[in-house]
């Protein structure tokens, strides 16, 4: 092969180096698009291990190499993922390397909102399939929270409803985490506010809540994007307490309604299902009342009745003894008789049997007989009267334990014992329901002494104008007189050219702070 060293005769052309043509090129390039948006369809998405993010911008005829440095993506509003139709902002350079030219992107925008939905529809199935969205998984909500987390915007209309409802129905402890609730910050401020509630330690300096609402007013698909964050969404879902999401209007959803353990149309809603009414609450302890009374009067009223009826359905003593005093007796009277029938039959039978003996002789041995027989019964008359008088006094022993006067004093002792254990019932239930409700007032009594009219009466004074409150001087509109609030009342302060001078801000006591 030949070698051409210098130019041919007739030839002036300039011999560049690779470096100088790559330079060339890239000023030519940058210089003459500089900063452009380019429109199109993302494509391969690859992420370095450096922290650099490469990727892909396609349409049907070409396609345009991309990158984000590593120190860009935070301000990335939306991470480009394949299949994204989206509008790139950026310098458009060269990587004299790979002989390649490429866009540096600064910024990246899903292009309409077609794109934002189909990337939210993506996300959805990716967290549904792995099981976020399960209604096992849903915890209950507690019926009556002693500390309520609140994540929203600490400046906007959404706290100050929520604030106004829990008064209304039940005041409880309120903790705000103040966060963003549009743009770039949203999403991870959100996410961190829900982390923060979880980790604090239960019986701590700062108490830890038993629900947290999250919480932001209505708006557009591209302001309510934080909350379709993944990050928001598997905060919410991996939360131990439970979640209230009330994000928009009744007609948004995003992500994070899917995960919550309840979501609610509105953010007032969402304190109507925190707490419960605190009338319907002291009507049904009142309601609960009358119950146990009448249950335990009803209760002592069938005991009583039942003690009489087993009373009156128990033999009378006289009766239970009757038959066997009249065995005994008959035995008695058939005694003697029976004795003296055996002695007959005995002297009969030796009177026959005499007749077949010499006389002297049976006479002798009758009379050894009789004397036999008298000696026996002789001996035998006192046991036997021992005897009955041993079963008569044990059947007046008997008839003695079944006194009628002596089971009247016993029904009498029971019922008595009776009646004192439903008077220390109906005790009982009038002790725990008074503690309840001194409970109750004591909560009442505390909600007043937070309540504004406390602060009015130890001097402060609330500034209207035409029925609006006035935080400050410059917020003073162009009306002529404004009302002064006291503690006992208002009074009207005509104003002329010059407007009041500023006045001496407030000395308050240092609180610390939740964060």
């Amino acid at each position: 092969m030949d070698l051409i060293d210098d130019p041919q005769p007739g030839e002036n052309a300039h011999d560049y180096t690779v470096s100088e043509i790559s330079g060339a090129l890239k000023r030519v390039i940058e210089g003459e698009f500089g900063r452009v948006r380019v429109r199109g369809e993302v494509g391969r998405v690859f992420s370095a291990r450096s922290g650099h993010l490469y990727f892909d911008l396609k349409d049907d005829r070409s396609v345009l190499a991309a990158v984000t440095w590593k120190g860009q993506l935070s301000e990335l509003r939306v991470l480009p993922e394949e299949g994204m139709e989206v509008v790139a902002t950026g310098r458009l350079t060269t990587f004299p390397s790979q002989s390649k030219y490429q866009l540096n992107v600064d910024d990246i925008r899903p292009a309409g909102v077609g794109a934002l939905m189909a990337m939210l529809e993506k996300r959805k199935a990716q967290l549904q399939a792995e099981g976020l969205f399960a209604a096992e998984r849903k915890k209950p909500i507690p019926f009556l929270p002693q500390v309520i987390g609140v994540v929203t915007s600490p400046g906007g209309a959404v706290i100050r409803d929520i604030l106004h409802r829990l008064r209304d129905r039940f005041p409880r402890h309120v903790l705000v985490w103040p966060v963003a609730v549009q743009g770039e910050k949203c999403a991870p401020e959100v996410a961190a506010a829900i982390e923060g509630f979880n980790r604090l330690a239960p019986g701590g300096a700062i108490p830890r809540p038993d629900l947290i609402i999250v919480a932001r007013g209505g708006g557009s698909i591209e302001d309510l994007w934080g909350f379709n964050e993944e990050i928001v969404a598997r905060a919410a879902a991996a939360s131990v307490i439970p979640l209230i999401s009330a994000v928009g209007h009744e007609t948004d959803t995003t992500l994070i309604d899917y995960v919550s353990d309840y979501r609610a149309p509105t953010p007032t809603a969402a304190a109507e299902r925190a707490v419960p009414v605190r009338r319907d609450l002291l009507a049904w302890v009142a309601e609960q009342d009358a119950r146990l009374l009448r249950a335990v009067g009803q209760g002592v009223a069938r005991r009583r009745q039942r003690v009489g009826d087993v009373a009156r359905a128990l033999p009378r003593p006289e009766a239970l003894v009757a038959s066997a005093r009249q065995r005994l007796d008959a035995a008695d009277r058939a005694l003697p008789l029976l004795l003296r029938q055996v002695t007959r039959a005995r002297a009969h039978r030796l009177t026959e049997l005499s007749g077949a003996l010499r006389p002297a002789v049976l006479r002798a041995r009758i009379g050894r007989e009789r004397t036999s027989l008298v000696q026996w019964a002789d001996r035998h008359a006192p046991a036997l009267g021992r005897l009955l008088a041993r079963k008569r006094q044990d059947l007046g022993t008997t008839a003695g334990r079944l006194d009628p006067a002596r089971l009247r004093r016993r029904a009498v002792k029971e019922r008595a014992d009776l009646d004192r254990i439903a008077a220390r019932l109906a005790a009982d239930g009038r002790g725990r329901l008074d503690a309840l409700s001194a409970r109750l007032e004591a909560l009442d009594r505390t909600r007043r002494t937070l309540g504004y009219e406390a602060t009015l009466a130890r001097g402060y004074a609330l500034v209207w104008e035409d029925g609006r409150l006035v935080p400050g001087k410059a917020e003073i509109g162009a009306a002529t007189a404004l009302e002064v609030q006291f503690r006992d009342g208002r009074v009207t302060v005509t104003l002329g050219e010059a407007r009041p001078a500023p006045m001496p801000k407030p000395r308050t006591p240092d609180q610390g702070s939740l964060f």
